[in-house]
This record gives C-alpha cells, sequence and structure tokens, in this order.
C-alpha cells in the first residue's frame, strides 16, 4: 500500500494555518477542524508543520503569552515529509523511529494532503481484515 492510497481514501481536503496567525487562533482553528496538527503556509509556500504537542511544550516555556505569539514562531521548520509514492510500512518505521505523529504530503512542491500515524494504522488494520476475509473465503471453499 502507498501513501496515495490513503489519501485517496480519507479524501484530499487540506487543512493549512497561515504562518502570521497566533497562537490562539490556531487553537481555536485545531478544535474547529477536530485535528491535532496543520501545515504552515507562507504566500502559499508550505514553512512547516504545527501541532497541539508543540503548543504544549511551548506553554510550559512561556506561559500564558503564547496565545498572541505567531504561529511561525512555535512551528516545525525542519520537517519531514513524504510522496504519495511512499510505501506505508516505510512511513510508518519513519513516524515511529522519529516520534512523528503528522507528515505532510508533498509532490513537486505542492502539498497534497497529510498523514497521520492514525491513518497509517487505520491503512494497516484495513489490510490485515482483507487478507483475514481471503483466508476465511480460501477456507470455506475447500
Amino acid at each position: 500500500m502507498r501513501i496515495a492510497d490513503i489519501l485517496r481514501n480519507k479524501g484530499n481536503s487540506i487543512v493549512t494555518i497561515d504562518a502570521h496567525t497566533t497562537v490562539n487562533g490556531l487553537l481555536c482553528d485545531l478544535a474547529r477542524h477536530n485535528i491535532g496538527a496543520m501545515v504552515v503556509v507562507d504566500d502559499d509556500a508550505v514553512v512547516g508543520i504545527i501541532s497541539e504537542r508543540d503548543v504544549v511544550r511551548r506553554l510550559h516555556e512561556r506561559g500564558p503569552d503564547l496565545l498572541g505569539i505567531q504561529v511561525s514562531e512555535v512551528m516545525t521548520a525542519l520537517m519531514y515529509t513524504c510522496v504519495p509514492a511512499d510505501a506505508v510500512d516505510s512511513i510508518a518505521a519513519i513516524m515511529t523511529e522519529r516520534r512523528i505523529r503528522h507528515l505532510p504530503v508533498i509532490e513537486d512542491g505542492n502539498l497534497l494532503g497529510i498523514v497521520s500515524i492514525g491513518d497509517v494504522v487505520k491503512s494497516r488494520i484495513d489490510e490485515l481484515k482483507s487478507e483475514r476475509d481471503q483466508l476465511e473465503s480460501y477456507i470455506d471453499q475447500g
């Protein structure tokens, strides 16, 4: 299975946030969309990623003043990405080794989506169910 298969199954809706939005605005958007991370853009270019975890860690450092700070000051700028042709198993290994929960999917400089560790786990569960169903069918026919 490839990353393209995950994107096809989950849809092509991409929620991004402008680098100049405040952390308070980010938290509102995360809650409204019921997501844990957003790709950060500046002038239509991907410049980073920010997650709930990033906010919590910085809140511990800066306190409540963090809510008025721009996302660009809190985001992870050096991020890992993947392409649609990447194998889900290899991406799962990277996410596990690097303790990454979200990977932007980028091809030819264009943001195509974002894949979460939950998406990866769901795809593996779906694969296992399919294999089980095929085996049960084979046994029933035998």
